[in-house]
């Protein structure tokens, strides 16, 4: 048995009912296969694939908060420090009752490879908890936060582990867990980004991750002779990757049709309108039911559906194995052209295999929605100059970032023969920056 295949069966039977990870790790490693298979006999003498695939620190607790009924609940938290090899701890902060030690493990461990890929330094870590911010009031959730970090800020530091939002983790919750972490610790440092404005954080950083995934797609369409321009897009999701993703595909010309939330989908033909969805989802933290009021020639739809609609371009960024293999049948029979991940792991394994068989461009989300993390470590410079970018300078630096990333993901995936492949470009970018440190120092 291959060295590759010896580390996933070991991943699988180690880490029960953890099939997200296992997902992940297979992805990865499969994709990496060429690189191992060359340096094998080191590799497995050192461990090297054993050290990568578990983390350095996996912490889990309790988190007890009062409603505001009085009635005490508990939540569990957690905080996977995955890989520390090219710098600090860096990933966000998940607040989803779909979270457990499985969905942080995977999210860790492409966090690793996504952040390598930035050419910042920071190393790969994830965490969260099972609470759930949506329908409770500003002051349970500013509860929950408090009692979170109370535990969490034992684990992190401004040059330790610096967590970031996530899917339920915007503004209002870093500022109350902020709060907390300096009352607690008695110190004002960047130990967060995706602060508000006021006390550190980063013009862009809002629109980061959305921006970013159209910087990658823009560029890797060109690449391929094709223009954005003109395009039809469907988009998943409505959280703050699609809003700015739809918002930044607009702005260069593309339509977008579709925009989704976790009870059902809207396609708007003229292209959705950003500011009606801005205000359904971060002012009023309303459903897409709304969306019809503001434009009365859309149609919604309750449950899924984003990828039956014939478009050009389908950029999901929603959450984890959206896109199915009956999806991704979906739109190569619509002619869709590309698709780019702006959620991570969005794409079941077998709708990436037959998007690739199919001459789709596809473009990974450890690559393609790293504009986030990217954005988060310029914050994290800035705090430590105690600086503060312009929107402008912080934009163009992201695109610079997404436009390196592009190039140096189709660079690695021809230098192993595997051109226009670039889940295997992107992988194998990312895990030779890692893998170099990791040799570099040692067994640790």
């Amino acid at each position: 048995m291959s060295y590759v295949d010896e580390v996933i069966e070991q991943v699988v039977k180690q880490n029960p009912a953890e099939p997200e990870f296992h997902q992940a790790v297979k992805e990865v490693l499969e994709s990496l296969r060429v690189v191992v298979e060359a340096n094998e006999e080191k590799y497995r003498k050192n461990a090297l694939l054993e050290r990568l695939v578990n983390p350095e620190r996996q912490i889990k607790f309790r988190v007890p908060w009062v409603d505001d009924k009085g009635q005490v609940r508990v939540n569990t938290g957690y905080r996977v420090q995955f890989n520390s090899a090219i710098g600090p701890y860096k990933g966000g902060l998940r607040l989803h009752p779909s979270v457990n030690l499985g969905i942080i493990k995977f999210l860790g461990f492409e966090q690793i490879f996504k952040n390598s890929l930035t050419g910042l330094s920071i190393g790969g870590g994830k965490g969260g908890s099972d609470f759930d911010p949506k329908g409770k009031s500003d002051r349970e959730v500013m509860a929950f936060c408090q009692s979170f970090m109370t535990e969490l800020c034992k684990h992190i530091g401004a040059n330790t582990d610096v967590p970031a939002g996530d899917i339920g983790t915007g503004a209002r919750e870093i500022g109350y867990m902020f709060g907390q972490y300096k009352r607690i610790r008695e110190v004002y440092e960047g130990v967060l980004t995706g602060k508000g404005l006021s006390y550190g954080g980063s013009l862009a950083r809002t629109e980061a991750t959305g921006y970013g995934l159209l910087y990658l797609t823009q560029e890797l369409l060109s690449m391929n002779g094709i223009s954005l321009e003109g395009k039809v897009i469907a988009v998943s999701g409505s959280g703050n990757v699609a809003i700015y993703a739809i918002e930044k595909a607009q702005q260069l010309g593309a339509k977008v049709v579709t925009a989704s939330d976790s009870t059902g989908w809207v396609y708007d033909p003229e292209g959705i309108d950003v500011a009606a969805l801005k205000e359904i989802k971060e002012v009023n933290r309303a459903r897409l039911t709304e969306y019809k009021k503001y434009r009365p020639n859309s149609e919604y739809h309750d449950g899924r559906g984003v990828w039956s609609v014939k478009v050009d371009i389908a950029l999901p960024c929603a959450t984890q194995n959206e896109l199915t293999l009956e999806d991704a049948k979906q739109l190569v029979a619509n002619g869709c052209i590309a698709v780019c991940e702006g959620a991570n792991m969005p794409t079941t394994l077998d709708a990436t295999e037959y998007l690739q068989k199919n001459g789709v461009i596809f473009a990974p989300g450890k690559a393609a929605n790293a504009g986030g993390v990217a954005t988060s470590a310029l914050e994290m410079s800035q705090n430590s100059e105690r600086l503060s970018w312009s929107f402008a300078e912080v934009d163009a630096k992201l695109k610079d970032i997404m436009v390196n990333i592009c190039h140096n993901m189709a660079n690695a995936a021809e230098r192993y023969g595997a051109k226009g492949n670039y889940v295997v470009g992107a992988n194998i970018a990312g895990f030779e920056k890692v893998v170099d440190a990791m040799e570099a120092q040692g067994i640790v």
